[in-house]
């Protein structure tokens, strides 16, 4: 074996090297991780590409390539440096998604509730307002309550909604603190599974559906977290720092982006992020709400509420499909937040000793670097699959031509499958809609939170769906 070059072994699953200095590991072109001077091992659980081959390669802090990469197979042992294939690197192929949660499971689970507090900052109300009412079914009950902002802007804008049954606007006469309020929206929610949701987000298509179905994929799950461009440990693909969307895309389109290409990516950590947090009603009713008296501003209640759940056994998994866009410190500002943040922390030191090193241990999970290492490729343009149409929703046809031809939406055609199939299938392929005549196959999608509609009904939902100006 060459003594200068970096590869050591590959046994299928395990890649072994040696970092002469501090460089980076990349796989397919894109960063994979960091890497220090020494010896360096990684085990692969699965193959982070969705495929069987794969490029490895160690660049300089200049972006140059270190030593030749290596391409071996997922699953096979190679010879150290010795190429298996030839050619480009493959385009992002789907991941294996959690198990769908059965027909019974979601039937038996309390439906979602969305609590969203509120306290000034009115541009950014409003944009998360609108994302909101555009991208969850009527059906889902929207829960606003302004803790006496004192702009009157709050007023005018909450005035302004339509008078509908999923809306319940409530005003504090006085103001109580974030906490309280979001306590205030979870007992209003009654029996209803709550998503708190901060007032400066703005969520993206199937946002709410895809929270639900991580949520209830394994009964041990008890929150899921959403990822972000701006949320600290959850912002991706660079973790606690703002990550701008490409400038190629909108907003929509990159929540599309991920919806459809990291699925499957469901990274756990000690706990969740308020800024878009699902919790399941049951955890509310093991360990009780958040902590108004430790935390009567925020900073540092969810992540006492996830510590308490934790030891009554519940787990704290990422949708990494689930994008949410995130102003952070719109009713703080910084200043103050950091402040809050320290106050927080100091009373989860004195609570829970083993928080920081738990969280340091799966921070950094390989879990994590397959979300993180897709979202890369997926900003850099060299997924494969965008380079010509930008993401655009994909509504499925099922049984019958498409009623609409139209290139704002990927068409696809959904093979013949039995209901198992077809659910897995719906889900695994990120369908936002389906056209079918077939009332068994609406059924199926319907359980999966997809919508369908006949040849007659298909137009509205593509022009909803169309691109915002």
């Amino acid at each position: 074996m060459n003594p200068d070059m970096p590869w050591r072994g590959w046994d299928g699953r395990r890649l072994e090297l040696h970092a002469a200095g501090d460089c980076a590991l990349c796989l397919d072109g894109a960063v994979f991780e960091p890497l220090v001077a020494g010896e360096f091992s990684r085990d692969f659980r699965f193959s982070p590409n969705g495929g069987a081959e794969l490029e490895f390669a160690l660049r300089n802090a200049d972006g140059g390539d270190i030593a030749a990469p290596w391409r071996v197979r997922f699953g096979e042992p190679a010879i150290a440096g010795i190429d298996v294939w030839q050619g480009d690197a493959h385009a992002l192929q789907a991941l294996d998604d959690l198990p769908l949660p059965t027909l019974e499971t979601l039937s038996n689970a309390p439906p979602p509730a969305i609590v969203v507090p509120i306290y000034n900052s009115p541009q950014c109300v409003q944009r998360c307002i609108a994302a909101l009412l555009r991208h969850t079914p009527m059906a889902r009950r929207k829960i606003l309550i302004d803790d006496a902002s004192t702009d009157p802007a709050i007023g005018e804008i909450l005035r302004g909604l339509p008078r509908r049954p999923d809306i319940l606007i409530r005003r504090n006469t006085h103001n109580l603190g974030y906490t309280a309020t979001c306590n205030l929206g979870i007992a209003l929610a009654g029996r209803a599974d709550v998503v708190l949701l901060n007032a400066d987000t703005q969520v993206g298509p199937r946002w709410l559906e895809r929270l639900r179905l991580t949520a209830y994929a394994d009964a041990a799950i008890g929150t899921v977290t959403a990822v972000s461009d701006n949320a600290g440990a959850f912002s991706v693909p660079e973790l606690e720092r703002h990550c701008p969307i490409p400038e190629r895309w909108n907003l929509e389109q990159t929540q599309r982006a991920l919806l459809q290409r990291c699925g499957g990516c469901r990274p756990q950590l000690p706990t969740g992020n308020g800024f878009c947090l699902y919790v399941k009603r049951e955890l509310f009713d093991h360990v009780g709400v958040l902590d108004v008296d430790a935390f009567p501003a925020g900073y540092g209640e969810e992540n006492d509420l996830c510590q308490r759940a934790e030891r009554a056994g519940y787990r704290h998994v990422i949708a990494g499909d689930v994008l949410v866009q995130h102003a952070r410190s719109a009713s703080f500002g910084a200043e103050r937040r950091a402040a809050l943040g320290t106050a927080g922390m100091a009373v989860l030191r004195e609570r829970y000793p083993d928080y920081e090193r738990d969280v340091g241990a799966t921070l950094w999970s390989f879990e994590r670097r397959v979300l993180d290492w897709r979202v890369r490729r997926l900003y850099a343009g060299t997924d494969g699959h965008y380079a010509a149409q930008p993401p655009r929703p994909r509504m499925a046809a099922i049984g019958a031509d498409p009623a609409v031809v139209d290139g704002a939406v990927e068409i696809v055609h959904a093979p013949p499958r039995d209901a198992f199939a077809l659910r897995i299938w719906l889900a695994h392929h990120a369908i936002e809609a389906v056209q079918t005549v077939d009332a068994a196959a609406a059924r199926v999608a319907a359980s999966v939170g997809v919508p369908a509609f006949d040849a007659t009904q298909v137009a509205p939902w593509v022009a909803n769906v169309r691109p915002l100006a």
